[in-house]
């Protein structure tokens, strides 16, 4: 059975909030998440260090064996995806809803 794990931080994602992505994308690693959804519905701006905490995230996620995914991205969030390629690398889902329906759908088991 996979685990999927939420993480959903608030505001500016900066060097500040950067590291608290980080502690807690390793967090829910070593609990044993097969699967990391970070919502960003609740995030405003996204800045260098922010870009870069994801894209770590995203290596400790793969590096564990798990999958992360995004949703819930603004303009600013999505232009700066764009502009940086990050589209390519990261697979972004509209809201949870459209999560839910793809990836819960194709792992019946998943928690």
């Amino acid at each position: 059975m996979t685990t999927i794990k939420i993480i959903q931080p608030v505001g500016i994602l900066d060097g500040v909030q950067a590291t608290q992505i980080r502690r807690e994308v390793a967090d829910v690693v070593e609990q044993d998440a097969g699967i990391v959804l970070i919502d960003l519905k609740d995030v405003t701006f996204v800045d260098s260090s922010g870009l870069g905490a994801l894209v770590v995230a995203l290596r400790t996620v793969r590096a564990a064996g798990g999958k992360l995914y995004i949703c819930s991205i603004n303009d600013q969030i999505k232009m700066l995806f764009e502009l940086t390629s990050m589209n390519q690398v990261f697979e972004v889902f509209i809201d949870q809803a459209e999560f839910n329906q793809q990836i819960l759908m194709a792992n019946p088991n998943s928690l």
